[in-house]
């Protein structure tokens, strides 16, 4: 059986630890705007991508149906996402920033410091060799969760 110091020097913990520790950085810069992490993944994807129907937005963020309905309809509420019926499928809705989304995207702070800060001064092969073993875990991974 491995010991505690064991498990706090695994791969997977010290990857959660610095998803973690980016993520509460960037929610403590995104406060002042009342947003939160995921209402920016929303907002990035539409300000870059442009519309998009509800459910591919869901795939292209890897968040669940219910977790995408509850995050948009908040943005809907503050006026930064309009979500209208999709062309002949009326069930699909169809998500754009709205005038206030596009201004308040505008005013955002640019967030790659969070990456420069984590990543900046470590050697590029390190950090390809990282990419490409955790590319490969979560392909694994992924594999076995279809089997189950």
């Amino acid at each position: 059986m491995r010991d505690q110091a064991d498990t706090d020097a695994s791969v997977g913990a010290w990857t959660k630890r610095c998803y973690l520790a980016g993520r509460a950085l960037m929610d403590a810069t995104l406060r002042h705007y009342d947003l939160g992490s995921t209402q920016w993944y929303v907002l990035w994807h539409l300000a870059h991508n442009g519309a998009s129907v509800q459910r591919d937005l869901g795939r292209a963020l890897e968040l669940e149906r219910a977790t995408l309905s509850g995050i948009i309809s908040t943005l809907v509420r503050k006026d930064l996402v309009e979500q209208t019926s999709s062309g002949e499928d009326q069930r699909q809705r169809l998500l754009t920033l709205t005038g206030a989304g596009e201004a308040l995207w505008r005013k955002l702070p640019d967030l790659s410091f969070i990456h420069e800060t984590a990543f900046g001064g470590i050697d590029e092969a390190e950090l390809a060799t990282t990419v490409r073993v955790l590319q490969s875990a979560t392909e694994r991974l992924q594999t076995l969760l279809r089997k189950v």
